[in-house]
């Protein structure tokens, strides 16, 4: 077998797991009806002027509305020409709710309803052709754990178990890239994990099976190192890249706190020692019934504080429900024995990296208690020959470190701040850059012609909040007390 034929079986294969479970009417069209399509398309704008111009010029074309029955069918030929012209399949629920919106629109004209009717006549091409939508999977984390496990130097490789995120492996499972589908658009989290010699035929499959989908691609997280990847004769979409900020990784082998670069992050460690609180590192999946209600009440005071699970390519959910391998938990207690703040952390790379996945903290907690946290997590991981702990990602580190802006770097300036009520960014720079490990570049990856759609996909996925989960564990128990603390 050649190594074209080995590629098509590959990108096949993948297209058929991506499409499992999903009931399709009909598969992607052809090169030839996708081309008959884009001409459909390009005429229905020339008709469309034509009947607005026939409309103006003759007094009588339009008595009982058929320049407004007219264009909707024109706009219903349209939406179905754009569909097929960009490869969408079509399933039996696009089939019925198409049929249902055609049917609902002819009803309005019988009802004398006749702009309604106009417009779900319209809708209906669009109905049919909505893009299908990715599914999560797989429900059991532990089928990505060994790839995860092999991952090394990838600060972002386990975030990749996210449940909300859709998976595709090679056909020999030894390498996996996690996506999410929406609005026709399939983004990609972070880089590949697993082993790095099977990415690019990964990647080759991914694309494949997005052209079959009718799905564009961005690239959201995309690491310095993996830029060519996208940039592979293979791939049909050429991307800007964006840069978006830097990893933070700290080389725990190395780490220290003398020197006059680290006084404030020593003095925020001392102030917690004064304060007399006390730190211990628990894994997430041993936390006992009393261990786990404790810690949701910090996460259920945080949520009113304003803080929620929120993030794609960076983050983790679930917080407290032991659903994944890997995670580990930093806690901080008070004198009395109270739970103010805990970070949790994941690994990968057979435990030589370990990246922070959130922050919780009582909106009272003590000051310097995140740096204590994170300054104990760096011992923890020197004494179990970690190498690196990444502390998240800085964004848009350049913009916050220069001193005098340019008037373009005020704009973005001031509207990065229009997102405070969501996630203090320079807020964010300014703790991170105490530990001065500013590592490699992130990047977005988006094609030019579909930058205000990144803009209507991306935020979403990165900023609206993830379902509710361990918050409801303080009130399920909550007449459990918190246990004495030594």
């Amino acid at each position: 077998m050649t190594e074209a034929a080995s590629r098509a079986g590959g990108a096949k294969a993948a297209v058929a797991r991506a499409l499992d479970r999903q009931l399709l009417l009909t598969s992607a069209p052809s090169q030839r009806l996708r081309r008959i399509a884009a001409l459909v398309l390009v005429g229905g704008f020339a008709t469309l002027a034509a009947l607005v111009i026939r409309d103006h010029d003759l007094a009588d074309w339009n008595p009982s509305g058929r320049l407004a029955w007219s264009l909707s069918l024109l706009a219903l030929v349209m939406f179905l020409a754009r569909g097929i012209s960009l490869s969408r399949p079509v399933s039996y629920a696009h089939a019925t709710a198409a049929t249902a919106v055609l049917l609902s629109g002819l009803g309005a004209h019988v009802l004398g309803l006749g702009f309604a009717g106009d417009a779900l006549v319209a809708s209906t091409g669009l109905a049919l052709m909505w893009p299908i939508a990715s599914r999560p999977g797989p429900d059991d984390p532990k089928s990505l754990w060994p790839l995860i496990e092999a991952t090394r130097g990838d600060p972002l490789a386990a975030f990749a178990m996210q449940s909300t995120k859709s998976l595709l492996f090679t056909e020999d499972r030894t390498a996996a890239l996690a996506y999410r589908a929406r609005l026709g658009f399939a983004v990609v989290s972070g880089d590949p994990v697993g082993r790095p010699g099977a990415y690019r035929e990964l990647v080759a499959d991914f694309v494949a099976m997005c052209q079959r989908q009718g799905w564009r691609i961005m690239v959201l997280g995309c690491g310095q190192r993996r830029l060519d990847l996208w940039r592979a004769p293979g791939v049909s979409q050429s991307f800007l890249a964006l840069p978006i900020g830097r990893d933070v990784v700290v080389d725990v082998t190395r780490f220290t706190l003398s020197g006059h670069a680290f006084r404030n992050l020593r003095q925020a460690v001392a102030r917690t020692h004064n304060r007399g609180i006390t730190t211990e590192i628990i894994a997430e999946q041993s936390l006992s019934g009393a261990q786990r209600a404790e810690l949701a009440e910090v996460v259920d005071a945080a949520h009113r504080d304003g803080r929620r699970e929120r993030g794609f390519s960076m983050m983790l959910d679930g917080t407290l429900e032991g659903h994944y391998p890997g995670v580990i938990l930093a806690i901080g207690r008070d004198r009395d024995g109270r739970v103010q703040a805990f970070h949790r952390y994941v690994s990968s790379g057979a435990g030589s990296d370990v990246s922070l996945d959130l922050p919780w903290r009582r909106p009272d907690a003590p000051n310097g208690i995140d740096e204590r946290l994170t300054v104990d997590m760096i011992a923890w991981c020197r004494a179990q020959g970690a190498r690196r702990l990444s502390l998240a990602f800085a964004p848009f580190p350049e913009l916050f470190e220069v001193a005098n802006r340019t008037v373009l770097q005020h704009m973005y300036y001031a509207f990065i701040h229009l997102g405070d009520p969501l996630i203090r960014l320079e807020s964010l720079y300014d703790y991170l850059r105490k530990f001065h490990a500013i590592d490699r570049r992130r990047y977005v990856l988006v094609s030019a012609r579909h930058l205000l759609w990144a803009v209507l996909v991306l935020l979403p996925l990165e900023f609206l909040p993830h379902r509710a989960s361990c918050c409801s564990l303080a009130q399920e128990s909550g007449a459990k007390s918190a246990p004495d603390v030594a």
